[in-house]
């Protein structure tokens, strides 16, 4: 086990956070970096002068010209729509069956956007204030200030596309709070919000398919990156019907393929979702950057036992109306909660953040119902060793609004509820509790959405640039439609500029290493005929990340679980168990691919959060908190973007940081009392 190493003085008792490297010994120090796209000058008129100084390409060259989008949600449909509605060849993929089963219909809540109808003191100012705090201050403030720009475009565009918001009485556009702001700026079309964008976008992309300017390709898996002299210049895909590994090249890459949450196992993530596209980047180049910014939403339904697959989300929407207690007594958690009289409940986030109440951001609302769970007050059946949930309850809203009222607003997610748990949540109160949800983390962009690979670019959740150490609930919409619709189409134009590239085919040898790459991985995993399912491995490693880099993390538990992890990857290798062929339809050689690198995933995520020795939003360091419990920043020393670069098997990663310089607001220690 690595030594830490000394950095400063020991003043006094007990290390400071700037004392140690608590990760010395993991990685190897890189070069810093920085974010050379975006403009200096006043922050409010950056994304113009960019659009600006971005080259155009002319109509007829666009048709000479091809883009390939990896991902068909909000992000990735958005971009393909538009990118073909300018006239470029555009190929687009997905691993579901229709573009319609990307993981985006599942965001239920709303989209923000700084319209402030509700004259309440929104502003794009504030919305850009909200989400740089509501990301503890570790977001880049140029692209934050960006979104919350674009963010009113599309509330029209949606509008424009039929999407069904909500409206008041008056026909007008409704809309809502989300946590960790003061502010209603959530629109909403009841709880299918995303479902609803994604339609949106799914037709305006089908019209060009239509048109011909985009070819879709369902069922198909990018397995590798082709980088030729230094440009990503095309993927290898597998066809998951046939088994086929096939080429497709064009003159850039976009990456839209969303999170890698399901990398603890248990997740709100559709089972499918995975990392393989992102990472088998990385490992060509691509910047990895702060990893370990993983969010837990705090409204989920709990755990019931060890036979769950996957996780639901309970939309934080109902935080609007619905309000989260438990028993101040732990003799009472077994009762029947509408047993139970006012007295005696504890609606502990109304009373410790008295400003915010229940719409505190989601890493404060998590780490709450934690320590609610873990002084033994916690509600429902026993799972384990102790009771995981505490309750959302709507009888006061039902008393206010009138049962029909809240219907209007939620009925889809109380009917979700209900066939999940057999309880109606109109009559007893719901039972919530945290779980992996969204992460923060992802590739290393610059303000023009470029990878650290030239001609690789990466939009919505797969990048890493928006939200800091914690997202603000209704902004993944809006970062994937902001992408794709208003930010891409703009910067992607600049690097186009230069081509169309010189042709490659497929004798290339950056091609026949990719083929040869895929093909040997794929022998290899159908080769090993061992004792263990896909699912056991995966499985085991989601154990360990829960329980050391979940909701609090510690130096001991994050070397505990690199050493485990490295422990689990090893015997993955040698006692894999993979089923059927690699000529068919194969769901468990799939598994494996994705498994194979959650575990290279993982070990990166433990060792950027033991570099990390602070608290930062939805990165919880149980050495570097406050008296009162609550997260503590060390911005001498960690204020910077963690950029991890792959060095190689079973080398260890290089670290570059690039330092977060913040000109139109002070960073300070966040509060929502």
């Amino acid at each position: 086990m690595p030594d830490t190493t000394l950095t400063g003085d020991r003043s006094h008792d007990g290390p400071s956070p700037g004392q140690y490297d608590d990760a010395a010994g993991y990685y190897v120090a890189g070069d810093p970096i920085a974010d050379t796209k975006a403009p200096d000058g006043p922050i409010d008129e950056r994304w113009q002068t960019r659009k600006f100084e971005a080259r155009l390409v002319n109509p007829a060259n666009r048709r000479k010209l091809s883009i390939i989008i990896v991902g068909t949600g909000l992000a990735g449909g958005a971009a393909a729509a538009t990118l073909g509605e300018a006239g470029y060849n555009v190929k687009s993929f997905c691993y579901q069956d229709s573009p319609r089963r990307a993981h985006s219909i599942a965001a239920q809540g709303g989209i923000n956007a700084a319209k402030n109808y509700k004259e309440d003191g929104d502003s794009v100012h504030r919305l850009f204030y909200d989400t740089v705090k509501g990301g503890d201050y570790r977001s880049r403030e140029s692209n934050v200030y960006r979104l919350a720009e674009v963010s009113t475009n599309i509330i029209d565009q949606c509008v424009a596309q039929g999407v069904p918001f909500a409206r008041e009485y008056g026909g007008l556009l409704d809309n809502r709070s989300f946590g960790g702001v003061q502010v209603s700026r959530t629109f909403y079309a009841r709880g299918q919000t995303g479902q609803q964008l994604l339609i949106g976008a799914y037709q305006a992309m089908e019209r060009q398919v239509k048109l011909g300017t985009v070819t879709e390709y369902t069922r198909h898996e990018m397995l590798e990156v082709i980088v030729a002299d230094g440009q990503a210049r095309g993927i290898i895909a597998r066809n998951m019907v046939t088994g086929a590994i096939e080429t497709h090249l064009a003159d850039v890459v976009v990456l839209a393929s969303g999170g890698y949450g399901n990398v603890f196992y248990l997740s709100t993530n559709a089972m499918g979702s995975n990392v393989t596209a992102a990472w088998r980047a990385h490992r060509k180049g691509a910047y990895m950057a702060n990893p370990c910014y993983t969010q837990i939403h705090p409204t989920c339904i709990p755990v019931s036992g060890d036979h769950q697959s996957k996780l639901t989300l309970m939309s934080e929407s109902l935080r609007n109306d619905g309000r989260i207690w438990v028993p101040k007594k732990a003799e009472d958690c077994t009762k029947d909660p509408r047993d139970i009289p006012e007295e005696d409940r504890d609606y502990y986030l109304e009373r410790i953040y008295p400003s915010f109440g229940n719409l505190v951001p989601r890493d404060i609302a998590s780490r709450q119902a934690k320590n609610m769970c873990d002084e033994g007050r916690g509600v429902g059946p026993m799972v384990g060793d102790f009771r995981r949930g505490v309750y959302l309850d709507f009888a006061d809203a039902i008393a206010r609004l009138g049962e029909d009222a809240v219907r209007e607003k939620y009925d889809n997610l109380f009917d979700m509820y209900e066939r999940i748990t057999g309880e109606n949540p109109y009559e007893v109160p719901m039972r919530i509790y945290p779980a992996v949800h969204y992460v923060m983390g992802g590739l290393w962009v610059d303000y023009d959405l470029q990878s650290s690979i030239k001609g690789l670019f990466v939009t919505g959740e797969a990048n890493f640039s928006d939200h800091g150490a914690n997202r603000l609930g209704a902004s993944a919409l809006m970062q994937g439609l902001a992408d794709g619709y208003f930010v891409l189409p703009h910067t992607i134009r600049d690097y186009l500029a230069d081509g169309p590239f010189e042709s490659i085919d497929e004798s290339h040898p950056a091609v026949a290493e990719a083929l040869e790459s895929v093909q040997a991985r794929i022998d290899k995993l159908l080769s090993i005929n061992g004792n263990r399912s896909v699912d056991s491995f995966h499985r085991e490693l989601g154990n360990i990340m829960w329980e050391y880099c979940g909701m609090e993390r510690s130096a001991e538990g994050l070397r505990k679980a690199i050493d485990m992890i490295r422990e689990l990857r090893r015997e993955f290798w040698t006692d894999l168990k993979v089923l059927g062929t690699a000529d068919s339809l194969n769901q468990s050689l799939e598994k494996a691919g994705r498994v194979a690198d959650f575990l290279e995933l993982g070990e990166l995520m433990c060792i950027d959060a033991l570099n990390r020795r602070e608290s930062c939003g939805g990165h919880f360091r149980a050495e570097s908190q406050t008296e009162d419990g609550e997260a503590l920043r060390h911005d001498d020393e960690f204020a910077y973007v963690a950029a991890w670069e792959w060095a190689g098997e079973d080398e260890p990663p290089v670290l570059h940081k690039e330092d977060l310089v913040y000109t139109a607001i002070e960073m300070k220690q966040r509060s929502y009392k």
